[in-house]
């Protein structure tokens, strides 16, 4: 007698379910197994214009007091022009 049922997913969707479908894992540095080299290339001498995280925080500390200097700069001159604008 031949087989009369050749195919099934019965439970099958459950079972998958039962841990948990999972999204694959996001690796911080992928591998650049198979880029293109010219990307690879390019991406080379791009990464040696970046700056090093030290001149990059000091970078930051410097814009940050500039701009804690223009702020007290312009609360003065707004006080100053409340204050001629009362008298």
């Amino acid at each position: 007698m031949a087989k009369s049922k050749n195919h099934t997913n019965h439970n099958q969707n459950r079972k998958d379910h039962r841990n948990g479908i999972k999204r694959p894992k996001k690796f911080r540095h992928e591998s650049r197994r198979g880029v293109c080299q010219k990307f690879l290339r390019n991406q080379k001498y791009a990464l040696k214009g970046n700056l090093s995280t030290e001149n990059q925080v000091s970078r930051a500390n410097e814009r940050s007091q500039k701009r804690l200097a223009l702020r007290t700069k312009f609360a003065e001159l707004k006080s100053k022009k409340a204050a001629t604008k009362k008298a």
